[in-house]
């Protein structure tokens, strides 16, 4: 039948070129072409599904990075919940984020900045019109959730600075009106705090994060908590009259432990939380709270041994709203778990449990036992939203697709596909297969990671070899579309994303392997996967390279100090003299707890750091970084430039004006997917091209913006 109607097919487009003289409209199928470093700007970012009350519809946002604006830019969209055509909700030009319905269905809130000013509450009405500002606040909006009537928003709000408030206080002034602009002075910064930087912020002050609610008829916000405390996560009760939060204010210095309890404060508190509940008592952090739908009972995210702080697994736990007795439901799971939500019925915990290079949705009875996966399988379940008639939304990604919206109807079943948004780009491309593989390493413990094939791969072909150790320490490569990976894939490497000791999803025994032991068994565990790469038959030993970001690259350092079978090497923001970083970054906890003091401990400090054995090294090496980054330093790849010039190595050092630890800027995203390429195909590959890129004309905005 299929062959009658494709013949019928041809006889029609026959019979319309005869008589009407017309070519006949031919389609011609357009190969899959290899992925390129300018398709990382076509690939958009799905997330945050959030599904309307009544389970119909789901907002989410698209972030897309603008290369030519060189800036990225968010918008909301809402699709059905069986699918169909999206829907733009907020406007082309500005970003916003966040969407949140409102429990009645009638509006959707979200937050944006707009026109320069702070970011605020929006307030969409579902039947269609302008968005309204719904709050005015000297500082940003951080956070906020609807309360169950629908009449009220909790706000986070860090406390706003003297300028904030100055600049508020003159807001109404007309331009007329204005008195002669001085220029700005940068004020000096007083810091009296223990914990006196981060990353993407700075220096600290004691300008703290808190809770205040708004009452949308009113439109002025209450403060609910205060104190040198930092308050998020609010939750409101079912009710509506009580909030639950997470907050570090269960000691005198919050700054010195990792401690953070479940609290409980009245909705309507005038006190500024001078009458607060605590539910939780453990030591270590306790944090996401989600309140039973009888409001008897509060869900939330615990760590057991706050000394073993990231090393140590999140178990989802469940303590009466109270105060009281608390039940860990996941100790025998011995896996991270996050995102905790009561099932409409009150008789079990949705969760995201982190597990063997995956993140499943999970489901276990409220009173503990067996654990079920109603999305499960080798994806990347990133969130998801539960609506009260029980469909279930969740962004997912997997190794051969980036970010999508999929649903789960109340009966079970295969989630599907819901939004389409990178389908079109996706099927332009010849994609690398990635394979989750396992292999023992030297002390014959087991390890996994993902390996991908160059797209061209030839059955007895060896190929050049790029090992990319991954940051954290504690995480995990996952089955999620990687462009990087196919990048160099599609460049002719195989490329190997190994899961060694200290990552994630494998128990707290595999991610402690490597406390106070950094550069040893992780060593041992990428190396095994390059071992196992060649015993395969498809890595070429004589052209190797390795490179990574942040602890992937404090691994890269630790590797061509160890070995020098390496022909390239690129270390992104890494570090390797370890007491220049204290005091330096902002993981002072962190050292002490792991490494103990470094004027009482320096021995092991040295041990572990890499910059010792610089001597040793003769890889060619790229070292790379952000001017800001207060999370690893930019310091640490100068002292590793410095010392391997100063030795007569093969070395550069790339700086990013303007960046932290994560990259933003598409052009510096962009300069950087180049220079991998260079260096590797000069050093690795043996390619007459320069190891460095000519340099680049940095975009420019378009008239008017």
């Amino acid at each position: 039948m299929a062959f009658a109607l494709l013949l019928l097919g041809f006889a029609v487009s026959g019979r319309a070129q005869q008589y009407d003289a017309k070519p006949a409209s031919v389609t011609v199928p357009i190969p899959p072409r290899a992925i390129t470093v300018d398709d990382y700007f076509q690939i958009r970012e799905v997330s945050d599904p959030q599904l309307s009350p009544d389970g119909q519809w789901v907002a989410y946002t698209v972030k897309t990075a603008l290369l030519k604006e060189d800036k990225n830019e968010e918008r909301i969209w809402r699709v059905p919940i069986r699918g169909g055509e999206p829907v733009p909700m907020s406007a082309e030009g500005v970003s916003s984020s966040h969407p949140r319905w409102s429990p009645d269905g009638k509006y959707l809130a979200f937050l944006s900045a707009r026109n320069e000013g702070k970011t605020q509450v929006w307030l969409l009405n579902r039947l269609g019109g302008e968005a309204q500002r719904l709050t005015d606040t000297p500082q940003n909006v951080d956070d906020f959730a609807w309360s169950p009537d629908s009449r009220r928003l909790v706000l986070v709000l860090q406390d706003p600075s003297p300028e904030e408030l100055e600049s508020a206080k003159n807001k109404g002034e007309k331009a007329g009106t204005e008195k002669e602009k001085k220029p700005k002075t940068q004020k000096p910064w007083v810091i009296d705090r223990l914990q006196f930087k981060e990353d993407k912020v700075g220096y600290l002050d004691h300008r703290r994060t808190h809770l205040y609610t708004l009452d949308l008829a009113g439109k002025t916000p209450t403060q609910i908590t205060s104190g040198d405390y930092d308050d998020s996560e609010p939750a409101w009760s079912p009710d509506g009259k009580l909030l639950a939060f997470s907050s570090n204010r269960s000691t005198p210095d919050p700054d010195r432990t990792y401690n953070s309890d479940i609290w409980v404060v009245s909705a309507h508190n005038t006190d500024k939380g001078a009458q607060l509940t605590q539910v939780t008592t453990n030591p270590g952090e306790d944090r996401s709270p989600a309140w039973s739908p009888d409001g008897k009972w509060i869900a939330y995210v615990t760590q057991l041994e706050p000394k073993l702080f990231e090393y140590a697994t999140r178990h989802l736990a469940i303590a009466p709203a109270s105060g009281g007795e608390a039940k860990v439901l996941t100790l025998a799971f011995d896996r991270n778990v996050s995102e905790p939500h009561f099932s409409p019925d009150g008789k079990s915990v949705y969760f995201i449990a982190d597990d063997d290079g995956t993140q499943n949705l999970c489901r276990i009875a409220f009173t503990g036992g067996e654990i079920t996966r109603p999305i499960g399988g080798r994806l990347m379940l990133y969130s998801y939203s539960l609506a009260k008639t029980g469909e279930i939304a969740a962004r997912i990604v997997t190794l051969d697709r980036p970010d999508e919206i999929y649903a789960l109807s109340p009966s079970g079943g295969k989630p599907a596909q819901i939004t389409h948004t990178n389908d079109a780009l996706m099927a332009q491309l010849k994609l690398a297969p990635g394979e989750y593989v396992h292999f023992k390493s030297k002390d014959g413990a087991l390890v996994s990671g993902y390996l991908y094939k160059p797209v061209d791969y030839t059955p007895g072909k060896k190929y050049p070899t790029i090992l990319r150790p991954h940051g954290g320490p504690v995480w995990a490569y996952y089955a999620e579309f990687d462009h990087l990976a196919q990048l160099l894939a599609a460049n002719g490497y195989l490329v190997l994303f190994p899961n060694p000791r200290g990552s994630s999803g494998y128990g707290q025994k595999y991610c402690q392997a490597i406390y106070a032991d950094w550069g040893n068994k992780d060593f041992q565990d990428d190396m095994a996967m390059v071992d196992y790469a060649i015993e395969q038959g498809v890595a070429d030993p004589g052209k190797l390279g390795v490179g990574g970001w942040s602890y992937g690259g404090i691994s890269t350092d630790f590797i061509i100090a160890q070995t020098t079978r390496f022909k390239a090497a690129i270390s992104g923001a890494g570090e390797a003299l370890n007491v220049s970083f204290y005091g330096h970054d902002h993981y002072q906890k962190d050292w002490e707890t792991e490494l103990g003091l470094p004027w009482e401990n320096r021995a092991l400090w040295d041990k572990l750091s890499p910059f010792y054995k610089v001597a040793s090294i003769t890889t060619p090496t790229l070292f790379m970084g952000g001017e800001i980054d207060w999370n690893v330093p930019i310091l640490g790849g100068e002292q590793m430039y410095q010392a391997l010039k100063r030795l007569g190595r093969t070395t550069e050092l790339v700086v990013y004006p303007g960046e932290y630890h994560g990259f933003t800027m598409p052009s510096h995203i962009k300069d950087r997917l180049e220079r991998y390429l260079a260096w590797y195909a000069h050093y690795v590959k043996g390619e007459p091209t320069p190891a460095t890129p000519p340099a680049q004309p940095a975009p420019t905005a378009k008239s008017g913006e």
